[in-house]
């Protein structure tokens, strides 16, 4: 049974480990701590933060893998999972998200400013170094950049010995596994105290999101207004830019599909779809509701929902699409990210979109053949728009930017990039024959494969070394470290749940991304099944990465100056 050891352990004197070694432990680490994850007292669970612990062990029972394969699944890991993260919230960033951000990025711009001060006196009353403090603080806010930052600045620094460098990466490793651990007890400790009901909070949060979105409804109305006799349906006053579409119109005996340049006569009847009150002022307009239902009526007429999926549709609005007209099929209802609503003659096509149209069963085919309508098409993953959407996020993330006053370059690195372009290429849509969309079902395989390979190798590179150093004079830096991550999120977590009422799915999503952590978010999101924390993680990630980057080198400033 040696070769089962050697597979486990490594092989005897060897220093260098076999792939099939690296992928075993990576697996048994992830299937163990999802495990140990999934395990409850009182409703509340690790989540997927049991796999750090599941790392953590094995790192203890010196089950290692290769330094240079451990780096690459880490941070390739890391990649997948905020790529996806950004893919899936890109489209439903909208106005009223920017309108929320304000508020958003000064508490999470409050939790960077408790935490600088809160480090700054562990250097003066805990007589920390300043190098190990600035360690202390990039590990407890879970922030390699920052760590990176410091170790440059430490180096460029004229006064400081070369030996200093090494310093934060010292303190890094007492307070990272535990600053992780202590974003994602905050939470917990938040949900007890505030008696949080997380799938109420989740709903209430969707119910927030498309409270703008009024569902459509339908109406059938018979024209009296005289004004409109002999008038075309584009030159009634609203149409198509009011939410509301006329989809059948009723005219002697006939029910036709309603087209633009149908004619209107006094005593017909009209069937339209909408929002309630844009309908009534329709009604008001036009005439009174009728008593018959044109849906009722015998006629040729068919609905059909179609998908799009033909990339030659992509970004085009309605009224450019001249097959709808030759076909004299009328489009009623779109839904997109599950919520449907009435589409304006200006609304442009997404991939995936699923709209139901109305017009002859002929027809409709026809339409359904030019908007693509393939089911395979919509589930099969696209790889390439995959790939080059992660090579362009890496390589945003590399890009340096030099700041005035800042003595170091600095970048968004390898979670900031990706999550960015993802954002950005999610809302763009196509480029070209390159559709950036991510069929549900790939984007929670490749999210989830991400963070477990992230949190294992993690947990895995701390182990080693955590009881040790934690029995050797490490704990009163890990307790520095815990307090510099969970007093500034609790704080400002009771300033937004108490004064400014906030939601409890966007709070934990404001609670990981003030600490620019992708792990808490995956926990956070786990919480309710719910991508709800997603979405306020993302709108405050850009500013507190630039502010954790920017504040670990102003500390090492202090200390040199």
């Amino acid at each position: 049974m040696s070769w089962l050891t050697d597979l486990f352990w490594g092989a005897a004197g060897s220093h260098e480990q076999s792939p099939a070694h690296s992928v075993l432990i990576i697996s048994v680490v992830t299937a163990l701590g999802l495990v140990l994850g999934s395990l409850k007292f009182r409703g509340i669970g690790l989540g997927i933060g049991g796999v750090l612990f599941a790392g953590l062990l094995l790192g203890h029972l010196k089950i290692a893998m290769d330094e240079s394969v451990l780096e690459f699944a880490r941070e390739f890991g890391l990649v997948l999972f905020v790529y996806t993260i950004g893919l899936q919230v890109g489209p439903g960033i909208t106005s009223a998200l920017k309108k929320d951000s304000l508020p958003l990025n000064m508490l999470a711009s409050s939790v960077v400013l408790l935490g600088v001060v809160g480090i700054i006196l562990v250097n003066r009353l805990g007589h920390v170094p300043m190098p190990v403090a600035v360690g202390i603080y990039t590990g407890a806010v879970t922030n390699t950049p920052a760590l990176a930052a410091a170790q440059q600045a430490l180096k460029d620094a004229a006064s400081a010995n070369p030996e200093i460098a090494r310093l934060p990466g010292l303190g890094y490793a007492m307070a990272y596994p535990l600053g992780l651990l202590g974003i994602i007890g905050s939470m917990i400790a938040v949900r007890i105290m505030f008696r949080v009901d997380a799938s109420a909070e989740a709903k209430l949060f969707q119910k927030q999101q498309t409270g703008d979105i009024r569902k459509p409804l339908t109406l059938n109305i018979e024209i009296t207004n005289p004004n409109l006799e002999g008038l075309q349906l584009r030159q009634v006053p609203g149409y198509g830019v009011n939410g509301v579409a006329i989809s059948r119109i009723h005219h002697k005996g006939t029910v036709d599909v309603a087209q633009p340049d149908s004619i209107l006569r006094v005593g017909d009847t009209i069937l339209m779809v909408g929002p309630e009150d844009e309908l009534e002022k329709m009604r008001l307009t036009m005439g009174r509701q009728s008593d018959l239902d044109l849906k009722k009526l015998p006629s040729s007429i068919s609905t059909s929902r179609i998908l799009v999926t033909q990339s030659a549709v992509l970004g085009k609005r309605l009224d450019e699409l001249d097959f709808l007209t030759l076909n004299d099929v009328t489009v009623t209802r779109a839904s997109r990210a599950e919520i449907e609503f009435t589409p304006g003659v200006d609304y442009r096509l997404q991939f995936g979109d699923r709209l139901l149209a109305v017009g002859q069963e002929s027809d409709l085919k026809t339409v359904a053949t030019e908007l693509g309508n393939s089911l395979q098409r919509l589930n099969h993953p696209q790889i390439i728009p995959i790939m080059v959407g992660i090579a362009l996020g890496i390589l945003v993330g590399s890009i340096p930017f030099s700041i005035p006053g800042v003595p170091v370059p600095v970048k968004l690195g390898m979670a900031g990039g990706p999550l960015l372009v993802a954002i950005i290429l999610s809302r763009v849509g196509r480029v070209g024959p390159l559709v950036w969309y991510m069929p549900n079902s790939a984007n929670m395989v490749l999210r989830e494969v991400g963070i477990a390979m992230f949190l294992s190798c993690v947990g895995l590179k701390s182990g080693e070394k955590f009881v040790e150093t934690l029995i050797h004079g490490g704990a009163v830096w890990m307790v520095y470290g815990v307090l510099v991550t969970v007093v500034p999120l609790l704080v400002v977590a009771a300033v937004a749940r108490i004064f400014m009422k906030l939601n409890f799915m966007t709070l934990c999503g404001l609670l990981a991304g003030s600490m620019t952590d992708p792990p808490a978010l995956a926990f956070s999101s786990s919480i309710a099944t719910s991508d709800a924390p997603s979405v306020s993680y993302s709108t405050v990630y850009p500013l507190v990465m630039f502010l954790r980057v920017i504040s670990a080198q102003i500390l090492v400033m202090i200390m040199v100056s």
